[in-house]
This record gives C-alpha cells, sequence and structure tokens, in this order.
C-alpha cells in the first residue's frame, strides 16, 4: 500500500527552485496582462466556496520518520451536512457529521476481521497521517494559502508567482508558485487547553511539522500549558500548485520545508459536484464490503 520514492538533495533541489522561480517570474512579466497570480488565487477561492460534492482519486505522498511513504485512494465527499466514504486499496471507511459519536466506520479488511468504530483523532488514524480525515477535499488548502494571502499583506506578488500554463494528467493547468523565503521556527508558548491540533488551525501550519520537530513530544495532545515548543511560521516554504482549468482546483501541490518534499497530493478523475445517493454512504451500499 506505500510507495517510496527518491529526491533530489535539499541543497540542490532548492538551487533548482530558485532558478525556476526567477524564469517563472520573469515569462509572467513579459507575458499577457488578462491573468495572474491573484486573479487565479481569488478564482480558486470562489470555486472551493461552490463545492457541493466531490468524486476524486487521491495519490498522496508524505515523509514520515524521514522517508517518503505514500498511498492511494478514491474517495466520495459530501461538504454539508459533511459525509464521507474513503477506500485505500483494502481498507474502507465511512464517516458522517453528526453520527457514531464522531467516530469513523472503518473496514480495515484485515486483522481483527470486523468493522472498527474509530476516532478520526485517536493514535490508531493519526498514526502515520499529517492529516486526518476531516482534512480531505479542498477547503482545508484553500484555508492554509489565505493564511499565506494574509501574511503577504500588500506584497501578494512576492509569495505568489504566476508560472504559466502546464499540462498535467492530460489537463491544462495554471501553475502557481508560493514561496515563503522567511520560513523558520520559532517559540511558542502553549496556552491553557491548547494541544498541537488546535495550535496549528490557529497558526494556519502542520500539525505533523511540530511534531516533528519537538521530539519530546510524543503525541498531539502531549503538551500542557506554559510548555514552549517550536513552531513554523508557515505552513511550507515552498508549493507547487497546478490549478485545473476548468474547475479552478488544485489537482496537484508539492509541498517543501526546509528539508525539502514534506508532503505532495495529486487528484484524479476529478469530479465536481456530481450527484451521489445518500445510500452511498451507508455501509449497506451494493459496492462496499462492510
Amino acid at each position: 500500500m506505500f510507495i517510496r520514492n527518491k529526491f533530489l538533495n535539499t541543497g540542490t533541489f532548492f538551487l533548482l527552485l530558485a532558478f525556476l522561480l526567477v524564469s517563472a517570474d520573469n515569462r509572467y512579466k513579459s507575458g499577457s496582462d488578462d491573468i495572474n497570480a491573484k486573479m487565479i488565487v481569488d478564482h480558486l477561492f470562489k470555486s472551493v466556496e461552490n463545492i457541493k460534492t466531490l468524486k476524486y482519486n487521491l495519490k498522496l505522498s508524505e515523509r514520515i520518520e524521514g522517508k517518503i511513504d505514500g498511498t492511494q485512494s478514491y474517495i466520495k465527499l459530501q461538504v454539508s451536512p459533511r459525509k464521507l466514504y474513503l477506500y485505500m486499496l483494502g481498507p474502507e471507511l465511512i464517516w458522517i457529521e453528526g453520527q457514531n459519536n464522531g467516530n469513523a466506520l472503518v473496514n480495515p479488511k484485515a486483522f481483527p476481521y470486523f468493522n472498527l468504530n474509530l476516532n478520526p483523532y485517536g493514535s490508531i488514524m493519526r498514526k502515520n497521517q499529517h492529516h486526518t480525515i476531516h482534512e480531505i477535499g479542498f477547503e482545508y488548502m484553500a484555508n492554509l494559502m489565505k493564511g499565506i494571502v494574509k501574511k503577504s499583506g500588500d506584497q501578494f506578488e512576492k509569495y505568489f508567482v504566476y508560472a504559466g500554463e502546464e499540462k498535467w494528467n492530460n489537463r491544462t493547468c495554471y501553475k502557481i508558485i508560493i514561496s515563503f523565503p522567511e520560513f523558520a521556527y520559532n517559540y511558542y508558548t502553549v496556552l491553557k487547553g491548547e494541544d498541537l491540533v488546535s495550535i496549528a488551525r490557529k497558526l494556519k501550519v502542520s500539525e505533523y511539522m511540530i511534531l516533528e520537530n519537538n521530539p519530546k513530544v510524543k503525541d498531539y495532545y502531549g503538551v500542557k500549558e506554559g510548555d514552549q515548543i517550536k513552531v513554523p511560521n508557515a505552513y511550507a516554504k515552498l508549493t507547487i500548485m497546478l490549478i485545473d482549468k476548468q474547475f479552478m482546483l488544485p489537482v496537484s501541490n508539492k509541498i517543501f520545508d526546509d528539508k525539502g518534499l514534506f508532503e505532495s497530493y495529486e487528484y484524479y478523475n476529478l469530479q465536481v459536484n456530481p450527484k451521489i445517493a445518500d445510500e452511498e454512504f451507508t455501509k449497506s451500499y451494493k459496492d462496499y464490503s462492510f
């Protein structure tokens, strides 16, 4: 189920990307004036707001303990009320807002060979995962981008560069490069009632990145009021995003921190606002094996 990849060393990679950033910026300045990064990003935000349902295949790669692991899955999502079906080349799960005490119904298709009710924030479902099932879809990524837009203030063009059109998976996409050269780690004092997840949501950064850079913290809930922890000042140092020209949604996202590739997400067979019958979010649906 896991895919392992090898990547360029960090120094070589960022030299290459610096060259690409300059080249992309020059292409933009010498190109047409009828499109720019701000227009594309604003359109993306509106497209995300208009999503009611989604179906797609997802290829995911994440750096876990210094190595890139990958999975592939098929997803059906209803935004409101939120309903999710996820098939992971074997295991499958259903999660429905307001039902099952907030737990996901999981068919592991392996030991212990019966359905499980698991907390999406619990250690079993969070093990070796950057995100929970609640970040599935495009809203989470859009919110992270809004955080970068806010940080950029009146210097949007410093952080967001339109690098022209690019073909990906036989579809035409806009290429956006988001760079945050000020990326660094700062000390943060944990407030009463906070954990790594709530801190990450507040700061619009990755809770896994916080956990990874605080080896004395054993899990996402292993902090208390007054603790000093290291947190990144942005979600990423560099993001390379391909935005489908038809759907205006990011179908390829490659995200880098100070160590190199942190995670990537690729969306295939994307359907936006397809009709999904209510029974497709039930364990008795004919195509499932709960």
